[in-house]
């Protein structure tokens, strides 16, 4: 015996409710696994999020300095030294950069300041002497013209003006910053990159 209260199968109100749930059902399930499948491809396809990308231009093949045994301006050897941890900005300017090189000498001055207590792991290195007017940071290495170690980076000599490098301890080319770049970006950059080491 049928309960009264129960609608009939056939019931058009009944199989209306019936598929409302299930598509309810569907709908919750697709907000757990649609993102989880989302996420698989993404990593799997090696896309990410640009939050996880550096603002600078990864190189690869990284060029190698190691071998290269650069001198100071005053003639006094520069050690790549790994064990000591320090990453290095790398300026490459031409001969002819005066008001470019004071400005980009400032922002870059700007960025190692901001770096605090990690200040002591970064060294800037200019390659040549920079113009008057040039900011002069603690952490700033004077080194003599060295045609050997400006031809291992990749577009030195751009029209628009000097990039800017970023050599990891080893003596390793990771990363290349266009002329005009934002400090910002090599300042975030840099400072993932000191979590890491």
């Amino acid at each position: 015996m049928t309960d009264p209260k129960q609608p009939a199968p056939a019931d058009p109100a009944f199989l209306r409710q019936r598929n409302r749930n299930r598509w309810v059902l569907i709908l919750i399930a697709a907000f757990f696994f649609v993102p989880m499948l989302i996420a698989g491809l993404l990593r799997f396809t090696d896309h990410h999020p640009a939050v996880n990308r550096q603002h600078g231009e990864l190189l690869d093949p990284k060029p190698d300095l190691r071998a290269l045994s650069p001198r100071l301006a005053d003639g006094q050897a520069y050690a790549w030294n790994p064990p000591a941890r320090v990453w290095r900005i790398l300026v490459a300017p031409p001969a002819d950069c005066a008001k470019r090189c004071v400005r980009l000498s400032r922002q870059l001055d700007t960025v190692w300041q901001l770096f605090g207590k990690d200040a002591d792991r970064v060294e800037l290195l200019w390659i040549g002497e920079p113009p008057a007017g040039a900011a002069r940071p603690a952490s700033l290495r004077v080194l003599a013209p060295a045609p050997e170690l400006r031809a291992r980076l990749p577009r030195a000599d751009d029209p628009a003006g000097p990039p800017v490098y970023v050599v990891d301890p080893n003596g390793f080319v990771i990363l290349r910053y266009p002329p005009g770049f934002e400090p910002g970006g090599l300042r975030a950059d840099l400072a993932k990159l000191l979590k890491l080491m």
